[in-house]
């Protein structure tokens, strides 16, 4: 197929593999929709998403359009003559509107297999559920939350070491080369529709979910923090300090939840122990837990709330 007129919808980090994948394919993107830019760092300074900032420091158009429910919105979206719009965790509902101006619709990248995880953690809950394999699939757009006919679909599996952001990274990657390939052949696809069985939803994180519970099996405080890192983070409370838990892993032992068991910082759980790795004090840097014992004791038969 020749190259095709391209609008682009998408925001963070994961969709810009996905963009600059079609660029070298040859697509020609007319514009490129992503969410407004938003205070961030320590300034509160407005930063444009990664979206934005690598489509503007090509030449693109960029558009961020809080909504786009309005008719002239929508009118301007129509006025580009897409062949198709891709999207990518762009993260505003498209009214029916949108969806029909593209002369081929509109394909979406989702970080699944679908039906499994629709919504908008897919990565995180994957790993949260003990799930052996993820994937990628390439999705036509319907009025429903990630409900539409799938064209293409490519697997992954999930290690017992995989965290978010490898997860992350991987789920892009695929994601950029599966839908160069459904655009290259898009006039031999089969669109299939997703079956009734196995839809699963993945509901948005919340920071209040990174809190460990000792008295939970290790195996699945395991999961949290490999789900859960970089972004809501996972923590628990020691005399009164929140310790971040960038990195554990099952270990052997048993006691009272929430006990340190060892002079290797296993902690005792509901089943089993976790051992943590790799921690960060309020106002310090990551450290590996032999560097943060030597000025943060938690010596055997020490607690963590």
């Amino acid at each position: 197929m020749s190259p095709l007129r391209l609008v682009f919808m998408g925001t963070p980090d994961f969709s810009v593999a996905i963009l600059a994948a079609l660029l070298e394919a040859g697509h020609h993107v007319a514009a490129v929709y992503s969410q407004p830019p938003r205070p961030a760092g320590r300034g509160h300074k407005e930063q444009p998403t990664p979206v934005h900032a690598f489509a503007a420091a090509r030449g693109i158009e960029v558009r961020t359009p809080k909504s786009l429910k309005g008719e002239d919105e929508q009118r301007r979206f129509a006025d580009l003559g897409a062949d198709v719009a891709v999207v990518a965790a762009y993260g505003l509902i498209l009214p029916a509107a949108i969806l029909r101006a593209p002369r081929r619709g509109c394909l979406n990248v989702h970080a699944s297999l679908l039906p499994r995880w629709r919504g908008a953690a897919p990565i995180q809950r994957a790993i949260e559920a003990g799930d052996a394999e993820t994937g990628v699939t390439i999705m036509q757009m319907d009025e429903g939350l990630d409900t539409g006919a799938m064209l293409l679909a490519d697997r992954l599996p999930i290690g017992p070491q995989t965290d978010a952001q490898d997860l992350h990274d991987r789920l892009a990657a695929q994601g950029a080369g599966l839908m160069v390939r459904a655009l290259a052949g898009l006039d031999g696809l089969t669109a299939r529709p997703q079956p009734d069985q196995g839809v699963t939803y993945a509901r948005k994180l919340a920071k209040e979910e990174g809190r460990l519970d000792w008295t939970r099996a290790a195996a699945a405080l395991d999961r949290q923090v490999r789900a859960f890192t970089p972004w809501p983070g996972v923590w628990c409370q020691v005399g009164g300090e929140r310790l971040k838990v960038l990195r554990a892993c099952p270990a052997e032992g048993r006691g009272v939840p929430g006990t340190v068991l060892d002079d290797a910082l296993a902690v005792a759980c509901g089943d089993g122990a976790l051992r943590l790795l790799r921690l960060q004090r309020p106002g310090k840097g990551p450290m590996d837990a032999a560097d943060l014992l030597r000025g943060f004791p938690l010596p055997p038969g020490s607690r963590l709330d």
